[in-house]
């Protein structure tokens, strides 16, 4: 019997979207419980680790959105052929998190002129330096971030370059092919396709 999975976030993509992504691929059923910012302050008191997202399996909380999708996607075939894939997938995942969290304090930044200091320095160092990098492994694997098929990896990929749009522009992705290549292949999966054009629209 299959477990019942109950996913709960904040009315947002963030950091869920991806494990909503593996559910969508494997054709999973799951409760996508989402949490008003005015029942968030009630909410966090049961959060194992005051934090979302959280999945429950068959009632037990689990915290950490990329513990819970690595654990997703070694049920569902998604964390590569074997424990080098999984490795390169891990290894990533947690450098593009480096990333995120650079663009985060991006965002977050109040004073207007401090913000466009750093835009310029993400524009000009920063995200260069990284996408780059992920651009040349894109394009020596035959568009897939690990092994020679769809994994986990590829998707906090698309779900990040989506937000990365969002943020910059459409634009933003034009010198990077592989990186937008790769974004469109994974949105063209039909049944992520099809949770892309039923899920609500969120800001974020």
């Amino acid at each position: 019997m299959s477990p019942h999975y109950k996913l709960i976030y904040f009315n947002a993509r963030g950091r869920a979207e991806h494990i909503r992504f593996i559910f969508a691929y494997a054709g999973v059923e799951y409760e996508d419980e989402r949490i008003s910012r005015e029942k968030w302050p009630e909410v966090k008191k049961r959060m194992p680790f005051g934090m979302l997202p959280v999945l429950e399996i068959d009632g037990k909380a689990v915290a950490q959105s990329n513990a819970v999708a690595r654990y997703l996607a070694r049920q569902y075939g998604l964390a590569g052929r074997n424990e080098w894939e999984a490795l390169q997938c891990d290894v990533l995942v947690d450098t593009l998190g480096d990333l995120k969290q650079v663009l985060a304090q991006f965002r977050m930044e109040q004073d207007p002129i401090k913000k466009e200091e750093k835009k310029a320095r993400l524009m000009r160092e920063t995200i260069p330096f990284y996408l780059s990098k992920f651009e040349k492994m894109l394009s020596e694997n035959n568009g897939f971030s690990v092994g020679s098929d769809i994994t986990w990896c590829d998707f906090v990929f698309a779900v990040s370059l989506e937000n990365f749009e969002h943020i910059f522009g459409k634009a933003a992705l034009d010198q990077y092919p592989a990186l937008k290549a790769l974004k469109i292949k994974v949105y063209n999966i039909p049944s992520i396709s099809a949770w892309v054009g039923k899920r609500p629209t969120t800001e974020s």
